[in-house]
């Protein structure tokens, strides 16, 4: 018995699905040579850190080996920077990837500083590795610990930390060298000349927010940051005026070791650089003496985050035919309506109305999305100032949400204008639009949304389950998301939905024209929705490298955010598109996007919940 097309396209997601996160699993274990799992560790005020630990079969209570934790930055969960722990993995070291606190599945913490004076988790961390017989094939006189950004500066928070207990207990500290990556403002005198470990830096030369830095630059050659760094571990009469990069300076084995990396990237992408990661290797394959196993540019972390965006495209693909699937069932099979004619194709006037009009929404997308980060911060202002909230807990999403509501709401405005003085003077009724619906209609739509939204997640927990791998690429993510981000989803999709349902409205009922290709208009949906956000990132690095500093300077995390939100504003117009053609109405993309890239939005960043 043949099946369905639906059908067909839906098993050949699943299998794309499935082989590429098996494949990944089998990189990120090296072949089952490295065993890895997540723990979860009790701290201090009810809090708790997890963490996926990465023990390689060489280490054993016989032979144990260095460890080494890493920390991701700002919005960043364990597995952003897995790549680090798999290539040291590889290379026999053992090693934990950290959530956070606020971040991941770790809980919040009770600090507003929690980098700063926690090490975002770190020191726990670190004191039970150090303390525990548990872990007996860890070789406890070599642990260290590597991060990024905020990451980096609970390193060397770290590393000042355990240096004053060393100086207070006069035993040897338990931090044994740090890595600090893509954080300088903590390189200072007060911190560093308590620090008792190794240390290595490694800045990008083209760091967005290198204006912080005080010659306001990413060059470390001749940055006070980097001198300070390097001198702190030399006798004050060897003392240097200028850094050599990539040079070993002072003793690895009286912990006075030092170096700095100075790569030519931009902040967000270091981690993600061959050159850094073989960096961070030689480092510690260095300072802890271990020979060498493998050249340090021979990784293979790439090839997992490849199959991580073939699985993330093969899983978001998966709705589609599901949907096509579940409509054809009793339960649902009315909500598959005729389309609607397609609007005529516009002429004179008319295309440049539409031209204005997208335009206009391209350019107040734009102009809106920092005043809208800074409203933010003034109406949420516990979760703005890191204080636990329940109200909008999410510092970062909160910014997001209101340039929805804003630019949902023109585009609402815009239709109808267009529509009222325009449309329905040249033939355009509502019927055009599949906007019509009753009550019943409405909520077996959203019946249909929910168990597409639960079939997704449903698959992505299956999938790290059996395999301990999510959909992701780089720093954009589908992870496993926690039960009481459930409480999240429904404070933040109804306003959000004001966008996506503007969206779609927009899509299906402003840019479907007769005689217009399918691909040509989704493209132009695609383009309509991002182009507003693809413009701020054009501005932000096109007066970046004109003049050295980036154009939004308080506001430039909020920019770097939108590397991983313009790729989900580009696809959605082609999900409300898919979603039309099934049920010939504007709802059932809207509310099923609606929550799945909301979830995505919610579990992916730091959330100040008091839990």
């Amino acid at each position: 018995m043949s099946l369905s097309k639906p059908a067909r396209h839906l098993l050949a997601a699943l299998l794309i699905l499935v082989v590429s996160c098996l494949i990944a699993a089998q990189i990120q274990t090296a072949g089952g040579d490295v065993h890895v799992h997540s723990i979860r560790i009790p701290t201090h005020n009810g809090q708790w850190v997890v963490a996926d630990l990465f023990r390689p079969r060489s280490a054993t209570a016989e032979t144990p080996a260095p460890f080494v934790v890493v920390v991701p930055g700002f919005q960043r969960s364990k597995e952003a920077l897995s790549n680090v722990a798999i290539e040291l993995a590889r290379r026999g070291f053992v090693t934990a990837s950290l959530d956070p606190y606020a971040q991941g599945s770790s809980s919040a913490s009770l600090s507003r500083i929690a980098a700063t004076t926690e090490g975002y988790g770190m020191f726990a961390l670190i004191d039970y590795v150090a303390g525990t017989t548990n872990l007996n094939y860890v070789d406890r006189t070599r642990i260290g610990a590597t991060g990024h950004s905020a990451g980096g500066n609970a390193a060397i928070r770290g590393a000042n930390y355990f240096g004053r207990e060393a100086m207070r207990t006069g035993l040897p500290g338990k931090l044994h060298s740090v890595y600090v990556s893509g954080y300088v403002l903590t390189l200072t005198d007060e911190v560093l000349q308590d620090v008792r470990s190794n240390v290595g830096v490694a800045y990008a030369l083209y760091d967005e927010g290198a204006y912080r830095n005080e010659h306001r630059n990413g060059d470390m050659r001749r940055a006070p940051e980097a001198l300070r760094t390097v001198n702190s571990g030399l006798p004050r009469d060897q003392a240097v005026t200028e850094v050599e990069i990539g040079k070993y300076y002072g003793d690895g084995r009286e912990k006075t070791l030092r170096v700095v990396h100075n790569e030519r990237t931009l902040h967000p992408f270091q981690p993600y650089m061959a050159e850094a990661i073989a960096n961070q290797i030689e480092y510690f394959e260095h300072v802890f003496d271990v020979e060498r196993s493998l050249d340090p540019y021979d990784q293979v972390w790439q090839w997992r985050e490849l199959l991580g965006v073939v699985a993330l495209i093969a899983a978001l693909a998966a709705i589609v035919p599901m949907g096509q699937l579940l409509l054809q069932s009793r339960r649902f099979r009315s909500l598959a309506n005729p389309v609607p004619e397609p609007l005529p194709r516009p002429g004179g006037r008319g295309r440049l109305l539409f031209w204005t009009t997208f335009t206009l929404g391209a350019v107040i997308a734009c102009v809106t999305y920092i005043p809208m980060a800074e409203l933010s911060q003034k109406l949420f202002v516990a979760a703005s100032s890191r204080q636990l909230t329940w109200f909008f807990p999410q510092r970062m999403n909160n910014a997001v949400m209101l340039w929805a509501v804003l630019n949902g709401t023109v585009g609402y405005l815009m239709f109808w204008l267009s529509y009222r003085y325009f449309g329905r003077r040249h033939g355009i009724t509502p019927a055009y639009w599949g906007a019509s619906v009753s009550a019943p209609e409405l909520a077996r739509t959203l019946q249909l949304a929910l168990l597409l939204f639960t079939c997704f997640f449903l698959s992505l927990f299956a999938i790290y389950y059996f395999l301990h791998v999510d959909y992701r690429f780089l720093f954009m993510g589908v992870r496993p998301f926690q039960p009481e981000l459930l409480l999240l989803l429904a404070m933040y999709v109804p306003f959000f939905f004001v966008f996506f349902l503007s969206n779609s409205l927009r899509v299906n009922a402003a840019m479907r024209f007769d005689g217009q290709p399918e691909w040509r208009g989704m493209l132009l949906g695609g383009l309509g929705n991002s182009l507003g956000l693809i413009l701020i990132v054009v501005v932000q690095y096109t007066t970046f490298a004109a003049t050295g500093t980036v154009y939004w300077t308080d506001g430039w995390l909020y920019v770097n955010l939108l590397f991983g939100v313009v790729p989900m504003m580009f696809v959605l117009p082609y999900f409300n598109r898919f979603f039309f053609r099934m049920t010939g109405k504007i709802y059932l993309g809207p509310m099923v996007t609606a929550l799945i890239f909301v979830m995505i939005l919610i579990s992916n960043t730091v959330i100040y919940l008091p839990l």
